[in-house]
């Protein structure tokens, strides 16, 4: 469409206005258009690529549905700055790094969603704790992020306490040079996944005997210690219970004959799929020989994973894991935000466990940018502005219930959800079967 003319009765004013406005934008630091100083920026820093890439892509889906619903605050537009973390080395977090220093130099970036790993997470926290920069992950679960020790006593069967380094992972207190806490998390800890696990085998389940079996890393012992120690107290007998290889075959049946000689009901197992950790379900299921799938239950390093599914063949359908966030699915009052994100978001692969969680990790942050904006009168705040008002975060109302911070930085909102396998093809997805809730109470 072709301009309208300029009336020429009007032409010097509309030319003293443009010089005006050229003046204007000179002064506001050259960014297009006078309004362009009013901008925050939220950085969001995620795997999106790789074997982790729909798991992140899922949550960052999450993250742009709250901000195209939200595009302004308090006069400020917000924009998101978008990096892939992802490396195909293992424990490679140098592009992670490389993102965050890319984040901190610029000063309108006030907070970061992310990261989804913990192994990320030990690299960013410190870096982005020296810059007063607030991460806000919807995913991360391992405990020494937070909190020492590595697993609380009272869930360790052998009574002693396991410190964070005997576990081969920084303290917290490493990680926060500056000796105030800016990480955040909406997850619950991996010390709560083994309970979590116990109560449904016992409440639901109704086992009375089990066997526990873990790998030799540590994440898988401290869940396999959890289950043990919750399931004992709930009543539960622990007839058979060893750290081995999953893969190493000639082990793993000596283990289930001796748990199916002990009168074992079901097995629980500490550790991964990616340890081939759901072959020990098919072993389970070829020396039980019971009528029915017997149960094999675990954590997140074996939940929503196919390889799990390919693993465990036909004993599949008898698998339950644990996954350390609450499910929105089965929210009544998430109904209308979910309807929402399917209408914009139509493809079912566009959703994924951490969607909905990433939504109200944005919300929090919004939350805290509102206030720490009207505490400056509205000006741009500063970063650690942004850090104090997360901290101070009690009862943000999200989607998935009332949230809040403890002291260490970690939800107060601790929901876990139980998974299974829909069916014996790896392709299929898994169907929730129950949540467990340990906000009003720790079991231990």
């Amino acid at each position: 469409m072709r301009p309208f003319p300029i009336a020429p009765r009007t032409k010097g004013l509309a030319a003293a206005c443009l010089a005006l406005l050229l003046v204007l934008t000179a002064c506001s630091g050259g960014d297009s258009g006078a309004s362009s100083t009013k901008i925050i920026r939220l950085a969001v820093d995620l795997p999106l690529t790789g074997a982790a890439g729909r798991a992140g892509t899922t949550t960052l889906n999450g993250v742009r549905f709250f901000v195209q619903r939200h595009p302004t605050l308090d006069g400020f537009s917000i924009a998101l700055d978008v990096r892939d973390d992802a490396s195909g080395a293992k424990r490679d977090t140098s592009r992670a790094v490389q993102n965050l220093r890319g984040f901190i130099a610029d000063p309108k970036v006030l907070a970061m969603i992310g990261p989804l790993v913990p192994d990320v997470a030990r690299a960013q926290i410190p870096i982005a704790n020296g810059a007063h920069l607030a991460l806000v992950s919807p995913a991360t679960s391992s405990r020494c992020l937070t909190k020492e020790p590595f697993l609380p006593t009272a869930l360790n069967p052998l009574r002693t306490l396991i410190s964070c380094k005997a576990a081969g992972m920084p303290s917290p207190a490493e990680l926060r040079p500056t000796g105030l806490n800016n990480y955040f998390r909406l997850a619950a800890t991996d010390d709560l996944q083994g309970p979590a696990a116990a109560d449904y085998a016992r409440k639901q389940l109704h086992l009375m005997r089990v066997a526990v079996l873990s790998d030799r890393e540590a994440y898988g012992q401290a869940l396999a210690y959890g289950f043990t120690s919750r399931f004992s107290t709930l009543g539960g007998t622990v007839v058979a219970r060893q750290e081995l290889d999953p893969s190493m075959s000639a082990e793993l049946t000596a283990f289930m004959e001796r748990a199916k000689n002990g009168g074992a009901q079901g097995v629980y197992f500490g550790g991964t799929a990616l340890n081939h950790g759901c072959a020990a379900s098919r072993e389970m299921a070829k020396v039980f020989q019971t009528v029915n799938t017997p149960p094999f239950l675990g954590g997140d390093g074996i939940a929503l994973d196919p390889t799990c599914v390919r693993d465990a063949g036909a004993n599949a359908m008898g698998v339950y894991a644990t996954v350390p966030t609450v499910d929105a699915r089965e929210i009544e009052s998430a109904q209308p935000t979910l309807l929402a994100f399917k209408a914009q978001y139509a493809d079912p692969g566009d959703f994924g466990p951490y969607t909905i969680a990433a939504y109200d990790a944005t919300g929090l942050v919004y939350d805290a940018l509102h206030r720490a904006i009207k505490s400056g009168q509205g000006f741009m705040p500063a970063r650690d502005s942004v850090v104090r008002e997360l901290a101070t975060t009690t009862a943000f109302s999200g989607v998935t219930g009332t949230l809040g911070f403890d002291p260490e930085g970690d939800s107060t909102l601790r929901l876990l959800s139980i998974f299974k396998p829909a069916g014996a093809d790896p392709r299929d997805a898994w169907s929730w079967v129950n949540t467990v809730d340990y906000s009003a109470a720790l079991p231990y």
